[in-house]
């Protein structure tokens, strides 16, 4: 009979050997699919500032606009891995970084961080505007001092409180293209602004245990499956409401308002299955489809925009 394995104490995520490289180290730092979904929405926001097709002018700040961007929010990110690499290592959705792991250094990380947001603050302040770099500068800020220090081990309401920092991108591409944050900008950030607890708390309940672990007070720890499940429910009643604004306010045509109305039904359609029958594969389904909603919201606002 063979020897029964060791057994792994389950509050410690066994280390994943790692082949990566430096400059793939660094890069996972910066979390680039989360960045992707930021510079989008960013993107965006310069897009429908611009009446028209942009000019070559304007294509020129959209693209270092979208690289300062790019930077600052990736300085967010590897300093949040920094703050959290002892509670990344908990958990096993994010034992695979590299602070985690112990593949880079916190002088590194640091380092690493500091330089981006720098060059990034720079990029955006000489050839951008002053008002952009600001802006973006106080994002960085709010996530990754803000939320990521105080407000994520602090309160369960911490999704809601520091969504405001990633609900920003849009307020910051409108603001980049013309030096004002107008209401426009402001229906954008309120809509990802809602977007984020249902997006976040979806994802929380099939990794309770993972947070349970860290010793995060995510909602489903503090308060339970059933709440955290009305609690979503909710949120998408309400984002269905601002994903209509748009819409309501002259920004956008039926093009969007189809969109607008299909995607919304289908994240509260999410909402509803998961409120009368959780199961962790349904929670899976609602958090991806959460951000299908965004993605595919927002590139309806820029094909309505162009068309009509």
């Amino acid at each position: 009979m063979s020897a029964e394995p060791p057994v792994v104490p389950s509050a410690v995520v066994p280390p994943v050997e790692s082949k990566r490289g430096k400059l793939a180290q660094f890069n996972a730092l910066t979390k680039p699919r989360v960045i992707q979904l930021i510079v989008f929405c960013a993107v965006i926001g310069m897009v429908l500032a611009v009446p028209g097709v942009p000019r070559w002018q304007e294509v020129q700040t959209m693209l270092v606009a979208s690289l300062g961007i790019w930077l600052v929010a990736g300085a967010a990110a590897a300093f949040n891995c920094l703050v959290e690499k002892g509670i990344d290592a908990k958990m096993r959705r994010t034992a695979w970084r590299p602070t985690a792991q112990g593949e880079l250094s916190d002088t590194q990380t640091g380092l690493f961080s500091a330089a981006l947001c720098a060059v990034g603050s720079w990029l955006l302040y000489v050839y951008v505007n002053p008002l952009t770099m600001w802006l973006t500068f106080a994002t960085f800020v709010g996530y990754a001092v803000i939320y990521t220090v105080i407000l994520k081990p602090l309160t369960p309401q911490n999704i809601v409180i520091g969504g405001a920092s990633g609900a920003m991108p849009p307020v910051l591409g409108w603001a980049a293209m013309t030096g004002e944050v107008s209401p426009e900008a402001l229906i954008l950030f309120l809509i990802i602004f809602l977007w984020t607890p249902p997006h976040f708390w979806a994802l929380a309940l099939y990794r309770v245990e993972d947070y349970r672990k860290s010793g995060l007070p995510m909602l489903p720890v503090t308060h339970g499956n059933a709440f955290t499940r009305l609690q979503i429910l909710l949120y998408t009643f309400v984002l269905f409401a601002a994903c209509l604004m748009p819409f309501a306010y002259g920004m956008s045509s039926w093009i969007y308002l189809i969109a607008a109305v299909v995607l919304s039904l289908g994240f509260c359609y999410y909402g509803v299955m998961l409120w009368r029958n959780y199961s962790d594969a349904l929670a899976r389904k609602t958090f991806r489809f959460s951000l299908i909603h965004l993605s595919v919201l927002f590139a309806a606002l820029l094909v309505d925009h162009y068309i009509l």
